[in-house]
């Protein structure tokens, strides 16, 4: 760990993952005054290539908010570092620098994380944890996983909260030797190894047939090949016994924890073409509710959406349902005092801000920061659409009404670039600002992790995805990796608005009812990603599309997608993966399913994450903990 000056920092490193709004909480040597402070933990690559985990307060980087316009189609996470200083630039600039907090990760030897994933200790030498985050908004997790593809990890025995960092070469030291003492290569052993792990990554199959033949003589003919040396056939026919279990066909390398799973790669059951049935009609709607007016089938109502969306003319109705703003099991005559009451709510919050006088508001500066954002982005939301067309549209003024109102509903969230995408085409159906508020406010509760100030909810479905595509078409997905584009955020503007601004009002109104009704799984919306990909696939592959070739076309696929083909495709890839006979737990995860197995995340959420545990005595166990080299519970570590 060490205090960083202006000299200390490369103007040319990079921030390779970024988590805002993590606390200060403890640091040894610091000073107070300088904890509980807001700042962002990054782990960073430095002009060298050596890498560390930096945090920065706050107040050393000011963010224009005029960069982050509404026209988002990339996710900029990896680039070079760049800080506007506030303040003083000469004095203020040295005092800022010297608050940075930087653990070089070839010192780090042990992190935990506690009190619901949400405290993070860091530790560089046995005994002692020598600083503690607590991160604000969402949780470690994401960042635990990141900064476990840069060190290499075995859990404490005694606290599976806690991590211990292994030697980079202490797992290949026994291979190493094995290399030596055969005398089978002229090359450095070491480089031999990482060789072999690296290509047989890459290349299983022909890899294993080069140290075959690499073997071959030392096998048959013993010390005569050996030219005298010892008679190592033993050895030699062991590495072949290891190197037979990865070559019965083409192989799949995924992470588990701290093990790198190969596995042979199987195929998917054959995909169904499942076609699109009709929307739920007037007749079919008052069919399935009792005289008083309750649903009586849900489950058979959403079955019915699911399959084709809601006839236009009953929108207005079956909406409020599907958004959680009309109970399903309500009488006509309790819909109506339900309706009284929200008017009545709404309208007391609305009064909250339009009261607001302008001295209060210039005492306000997280109001006055939101109410810009909002006027901002209403005046550019759908101008093309006769609705919201023209100077001087009433329904851009009920628009940006509706949006101030959720901002004294939900403070917390407040407003959040994108959300009056999310809220147009509601007010477009339904033409009621109360209505139309509180649909929005259902819509908000199942999408609120997309607008989480550290993007946390948005890595994690990115992280999903990535994990879905390369169970469903893992040849696109290997693609995308070696183009840069694994990370999938090339899909980020789907995501957080739903695919809004791919597809047309119309379409994405059907598109809308559909994912709302939750079936056929959890996370549908990612097949329709996966769909989307999928029917691009040839394009993607065969014109060896790279990172912008990729994102240019993702993005021009805007309001040119058949949604009901879409449809179609996506549950036609559900269920060709739940059928298949290798699916894994952490599709299981995903999909909303029942696990099969022991899952690598059961251990994240131990009863004994607030036991605060010493890494002094587990330090002692990194050799016990990383011995194994071979398998363990069926997994091969390499």
């Amino acid at each position: 760990m060490s205090s960083s000056s202006a000299e200390d920092i490369p103007e040319q490193c990079k921030d390779l993952f970024t988590q805002d709004g993590v606390l200060l909480k403890s640091c040894i040597g610091r000073s107070i005054n300088e904890l509980n402070s807001i700042g962002m933990l990054c782990i960073v690559q430095n002009a060298d290539s050596t890498k560390c985990v930096e945090w920065r307060p706050n107040d050393l980087i000011t963010i224009d908010s005029d960069t982050q316009d509404q026209e988002w189609a990339v996710v900029n996470t990896i680039g070079r570092r760049q800080r506007t200083l506030s303040g003083n630039m000469t004095s203020d600039y040295a005092t800022l620098r010297a608050r940075i907090i930087k653990i070089p990760l070839s010192e780090l030897k042990t992190f935990r994380v506690s009190r619901n994933n949400q405290q993070m200790q860091f530790s560089t030498k046995p005994g002692v944890w020598q600083m503690s985050f607590y991160f604000q908004h969402g949780n470690a997790e994401i960042f635990v996983a990141y900064l476990k593809n840069h060190v290499k990890t075995a859990k404490a025995r005694n606290d599976k909260n806690t991590y211990i960092v292994v030697e980079p070469n202490r797992e290949t030291q026994v291979l190493n030797k094995s290399f030596a003492e055969l005398d089978i290569f002229t090359e450095n052993p070491t480089d031999v190894v990482w060789s072999l792990v690296s290509n047989l990554r890459q290349r299983p199959y022909e890899t294993t047939m080069e140290a075959f033949s690499k073997l071959t003589d030392i096998v048959y003919y013993g010390n005569e090949a050996m030219n005298g040396k010892r008679d190592v056939s033993e050895e030699v026919a062991d590495l072949l016994t290891k190197s037979m279990s990865a070559m019965e066909d083409s192989t799949a390398v995924t992470r588990s924890d701290e093990y790198e799973v190969i596995s042979v790669k199987p195929t998917l059951p054959p995909r169904p073409c499942i076609p699109r049935g009709t929307p739920l009609s007037t007749e079919k709607w008052d069919g399935l509710q009792d005289t008083d007016g309750r649903v009586t089938e849900v489950e058979g109502v959403k079955q019915l959406i699911f399959r084709g969306g809601v006839a236009h003319s009953i929108r207005p109705s079956v909406w409020k349902y599907l958004l959680d703003y009309y109970p399903w099991t309500m009488t006509h005559s309790e819909i109506k005092n339900l309706q009284r009451r929200k008017t009545e709510e709404y309208f007391s919050m609305k009064l909250q801000w339009r009261s607001m006088t302008e001295g209060q508001e210039s005492r306000f500066s997280e109001y006055r920061e939101r109410k810009s954002l909002v006027e901002k982005d209403v005046n550019r939301t759908d101008r093309t659409h006769p609705f919201y067309a023209g100077e001087n549209n009433p329904n851009l003024i009920v628009l940006q009404d509706i949006l101030m109102t959720y901002v004294m509903y939900n403070f917390d969230l407040g407003y959040v670039q994108g959300m009056s995408d999310i809220l147009a085409p509601l007010l477009l159906l339904l033409g009621n600002e109360v209505d139309s508020f509180w649909c929005f406010a259902g819509f908000m509760e199942k999408i609120a992790p997309n607008f989480d100030m550290d993007q946390a909810g948005m890595k994690q479905q990115l992280l999903h995805l990535q994990q879905l595509l390369t169970f469903a078409s893992p040849e696109l997905a290997q693609h995308l990796a070696q183009k840069d584009s694994g990370n999938m955020y090339f899909c980020f503007r789907w995501l957080l608005v739903w695919f809004k601004r791919e597809f047309s009002h119309r379409d994405i109104m059907r598109l809308w009812e559909v994912l709302w009704t939750g079936l056929p799984c959890a996370n549908f919306h990612l097949f329709i990603c996966v769909a989307i990909l999928d029917t691009e696939k040839d394009i993607l592959i065969g014109k060896d599309y790279g990172f912008t070739e990729v994102l240019k076309h993702v993005n021009d696929l805007s309001m040119r997608l058949d949604v009901d083909k879409i449809l179609s495709t996506a549950e036609g890839i559900y269920h060709q993966i739940v059928s298949a006979p290798h699916l894994t737990d952490q599709i299981r995860v995903i999909l909303g399913l029942p696990t099969i197995g022991r899952s690598h995340t059961e251990d994240s959420h131990s009863d004994t994450e607030d036991k605060e545990a010493s890494p002094k005595a587990e330090c002692s166990r990194t050799n016990e903990a990383s011995r194994s080299n071979t398998t363990t519970n069926g997994y091969t570590r390499i």
